[in-house]
């Protein structure tokens, strides 16, 4: 198994999609942590906050383990924000855990 990190870019105007698609988008994180293939996840806030209401989110990080770039881009791909809309777009780089 290689890192990788998958940065979902939001389309604008699309927090009630996803807040919609969350508990499905989760619910697959939930399955690579049990898995122990997820390092982190989480949102981009559109706002210096922790709570950014309105503003939303600009799109997602996440950290996870497949055998090739070619999994972890599918595996993106399939995502419920990506089948929500939410995603404008999904980026999968190598990713080499130095620290902690």
């Amino acid at each position: 198994m290689r890192w990788y990190l998958i940065l979902g870019s939001d389309r604008p105007g699309t927090l009630a999609a996803r807040l919609q698609a969350r508990s499905a988008h989760l619910e697959r994180l939930h399955a690579l942590q049990a898995e122990g293939r997820l390092k982190l996840a989480g949102p981009l806030p559109a706002v210096d906050a922790v709570d950014p209401g309105d503003a939303g989110f600009t799109g997602s990080a996440m950290v996870v383990a497949f055998d090739t770039i070619e999994e972890a881009r599918s595996w993106a791909a399939a995502d419920p924000y990506a089948a929500a809309g939410v995603f404008d777009s999904i980026a999968v780089f190598p990713f080499k855990p130095v620290l902690p």
